[in-house]
């Protein structure tokens, strides 16, 4: 519902800036009018998914990318032969690279 509530915002944002700037194509004289008939429609639809980018990660700064925020936790890794956790490619205990993911 919330999906399609955002959608039905986005669609309504986007005719309003199509029907701005096509008054605003009438009123103004041919090159000025078009120019910034196509700056409102550019611009309207940026700033509305800027806000609904900014309303969905919330208060936080930007952290944002294709697949969510970059805060998830980091993975540590256990060794299976003597047992350590660790980050990286091999133990630091004993050098294996032998190792299972630890969330």
């Amino acid at each position: 519902m919330n999906v399609l509530m955002n959608y039905r915002m986005y669609l309504i944002f986007l005719f309003a800036s199509l029907a701005i700037s096509i008054g605003l194509q009438m009123i103004l004289p041919f090159p000025w009018g078009l120019g910034v008939a196509l700056a409102i429609f550019i611009a309207f639809p940026l700033v509305l998914r800027r806000k609904m980018m900014g309303r969905m990660r919330g208060s936080e700064g930007f952290s944002g990318g294709f697949f969510g925020t970059s805060s998830t936790p980091s993975v540590k890794y256990v060794c299976l032969t003597c047992n350590n956790r660790f980050k990286g490619r091999e133990c630091p205990r004993c050098g294996s690279t032998m190792k299972r993911a630890d969330f």
